[in-house]
């Protein structure tokens, strides 16, 4: 298979059309329009130029903005390219020579895109370095910015993109504003000692879903026709109630065909924390009090998310897992907002009293599971909190009840939230996207109530939960994420989610 990737900028770009191992789910990433805006790159190399006095040892720094991940087929603009190449004060004298007072230059960067076992070429050309004065002693730095193509990947994995070798051209000038003679000096670099270095790792992944974009739906290119991008894709509303039976399914089928195989041929993949990022959001919703026959409000909760502190691509089992991590927040306390309700106690008595859920513990976890071995992608998420209820401002029948300030549950309470979708065509909750969580909780016995009166039971009996049952059931809806690699995106800034009973 033969590949060619020396285009000119702007013109079609470079596919590879190749099979890939690893398979980045959506809960991967952040969304898609936060990773297309992409964030900045760079990597330090020595070069080894060519000069006329002979071989010089230059420094040079590449940076560019690249998204962290793409899909198949998808057009991938390297912007703000910067090359900068740092001549070392042995390498200026023979422009000095030729009574040259500025330097400026012309850079032709070779860059290697590489997915799987195929690599091609593609040459970022025409970066230009204004003319910079030459020092009478030490370096002279030439900074050459410009367009550089495209490139877009046909098979899903990861890919990355590499600097290989260099061309200058430079062109000394006297101090008059006259060129030397010569007047350009052509130069070629190489790194030293054929020593490699990645700009940039960028995560492909399948596009060929039954549901993927058509020609119709692809977004032009900036600045063509004067067209905007059309506005991002959201998950479709529920879905189908049997979709953990199908992802259970899906993974326990693919685990017993693997019944007998060699587990050290099929590798699991555990990207470097390259793929970590920060982001925000909120949340809201209902709780019920079972006992009570009726609902608190929660919430907007505002929530910090730290995305994929650990992810594993398993292969063999066709199975994505992502673990985050999300801190709730209000007033600097890592808590939800407090929550004020009217219940009718035993049926009959109005009993009025603020909530406070407080988190306790480690973060909440947020895990992922997607199963990779059918075109919808089917994914579950378990978010798992360790929360303490308080109560405070009770009124019974109108008459404040001194509770003190420490009437609360005697332990901690695991909160367990469950919400389902898939990535083709995007339906359910996807944790980039947000959606509908759903779960059941145990409250746990109340002490520290009363000031003049032991009122534990009383709460306790209202409200805790029988034995361990999780009778208590928790509805949320959270907005989509707004991530940090993204800022102007339009998730950010992040917005308060309308609950849903």
């Amino acid at each position: 298979m033969t590949v060619d990737a020396r285009a000119a900028a702007r013109r079609r770009p470079l596919h590879l059309a190749l099979g890939g191992a690893l398979v980045v789910a959506t809960a991967l990433v952040p969304s898609a329009e936060s990773a297309a805006a992409g964030q900045v790159f760079d990597v330090t190399l020595p070069y080894t130029c060519q000069l006329p006095s002979g071989a010089e040892e230059v420094g040079v720094e590449i940076s560019a903005a690249l998204p962290v991940a793409a899909s198949t087929g998808e057009e991938i603009q390297p912007d703000d390219v910067v090359v900068e190449v740092t001549l070392p004060p042995s390498a200026l004298t023979q422009f000095t020579a030729l009574e040259a007072a500025t330097l400026s230059a012309v850079a032709e960067l070779t860059v290697r895109n590489t997915i799987g076992e195929q690599s091609a070429d593609a040459s970022w050309q025409r970066l230009t370095a204004p003319e910079t004065a030459l020092p009478a002693e030490g370096p002279v730095v030439l900074t050459a910015t410009g367009e550089v193509p495209t490139v877009a990947f046909g098979a899903s994995g990861r890919a990355t993109i590499a600097p290989a070798a260099l061309a200058l051209t430079l062109s000394p000038r006297k101090a008059d504003g006259e060129p030397t003679t010569p007047a350009e000096l052509a130069v070629t670099c190489e790194p030293v000692d054929g020593e490699q270095a990645e700009l940039a790792r960028i995560a492909v992944r399948d596009a060929a879903g039954p549901a993927a974009p058509g020609p119709d739906e692809k977004p032009p290119a900036p600045g063509e026709d004067g067209a905007e991008p059309p506005a991002p894709h959201r998950p479709g509303p529920g879905l189908s109630s049997n979709v953990r039976e199908r992802i259970d399914a899906l993974t326990e089928r693919k685990l017993k065909a693997l019944d007998g195989d060699d587990p050290g041929s099929c590798p699991i993949e555990i990207p470097p924390e390259w793929v970590m990022t920060t982001a925000e959001t909120y949340a809201a919703g209902f709780a019920n009090a079972s006992k009570l026959d009726g609902a608190a409000a929660l919430g907007p909760a505002f929530m910090k998310v730290v995305l994929n502190k650990r992810y594993i691509n398993d292969s063999c089992a066709s199975t994505v897992d992502v673990t985050s991590e999300v801190q709730f927040e209000y007033q600097g306390r890592r808590q939800l907002p407090p929550t004020k309700a009217t219940f009718l106690t035993y049926g009959f008595m109005p009993t009025t009293a603020t909530m406070v859920l407080e988190q306790v513990g480690p973060p909440a976890a947020v895990q992922t599971h997607t199963v990779t071995n059918t075109p919808s992608y089917p994914e579950e998420t378990t978010v798992t909190a360790q929360l303490s209820m308080r109560l405070y401002d009770v009124e019974v029948n109108g008459v404040p009840l001194d509770v003190g300030p420490d009437c609360r549950t005697e332990r901690p309470f695991e909160q367990v939230l469950r919400g389902y979708g898939q990535s083709y065509p995007p339906a359910g909750y996807l944790v980039a996207y947000g959606g509908t969580l759903t779960g059941y909780a145990h409250i746990p016995p109340f002490r520290g109530c009363g000031v003049d009166e032991d009122l534990d039971p009383l709460f306790t009996s209202a409200i805790s939960s029988p034995g361990k049952k999780a009778d208590n059931y928790t509805k949320m809806t959270q907005a989509p994420l707004c991530v940090a690699t993204n800022p102007e995106g339009p998730d950010c800034p992040p917005r308060k989610p309308k609950p849903e009973r």
